[in-house]
């Protein structure tokens, strides 16, 4: 039996993610806790997260979880879900500019209007660019479920496991080391989105 802590900062509504794992890892240990010693001692972290970023940032350095995600993410399994993707990034375009955890090289920006709705909002094909474990029984160009008004617009392509287009191609996805982080939410995403998260829970690094 392992241990699977989801990070739980006050910031949207994180309970779907909770019980999405328990419902693909029902013998394991699943932790919903902004505890920064449970974050550390746990086999596997889930980062997620929604409302807006500079708030978030706020939220995690007032729980002092912020060297402890960095941490864990160098360390252990870690899966973003997200604002758990756009906060491992250096900067956003957010709330007048906001740091992230530069974790990940790279910068979030707002969509464009012009003819797009914002935020995006619904189902969208992803492309596979890498093979990856999580991918596992995935299949490429499966549909998932986003809602967001900022992508990460420059990340280093050696990293870039999915991308999505909406008006345009954007990165919702990616992978280094021990790290997967999605723009999507999984938890919402019917079978497929459980797949992905079987697939983190069995991942072996």
């Amino acid at each position: 039996m392992q241990s699977i802590a989801i990070v739980d900062y006050g910031m949207g509504n994180v309970r779907s993610v909770q019980k999405a794992i328990e419902h693909v890892a029902p013998n394991d240990q699943i932790f919903l806790t902004n505890d920064a010693n449970l974050i550390s001692s746990s086999d596997r972290i889930v980062f997620p997260g929604q409302g807006a970023m500079g708030a978030c940032m706020q939220a995690l350095n007032e729980h002092g979880l912020v060297d402890v995600i960095k941490k864990s993410a160098q360390e252990k399994p870690f899966l973003g879900i997200c604002l758990g993707l756009q906060l491992l990034f250096d900067h956003s375009q957010e709330n007048n500019g906001t740091d992230g955890l530069s974790i990940i090289p790279g910068n979030v920006v707002k969509f464009e209007k012009n003819e797009l709705k914002i935020p995006h909002m619904g189902w969208n094909t992803v492309k596979q660019s890498i093979a990856h474990p999580l991918w596992h029984n995935i299949d490429d160009n499966s549909r998932f479920y986003s809602v967001h008004s900022y992508y990460v617009s420059e990340a280093d392509a050696a990293v870039v496991a999915g991308v999505t287009n909406y008006g345009m191609d954007f990165t919702c996805a990616v992978a280094k080391d021990n790290m997967f982080a999605v723009q999507f939410h999984p938890e919402k995403s019917q079978h497929d989105g459980l797949q992905l998260l079987t697939n983190f829970v069995n991942w072996k690094i």
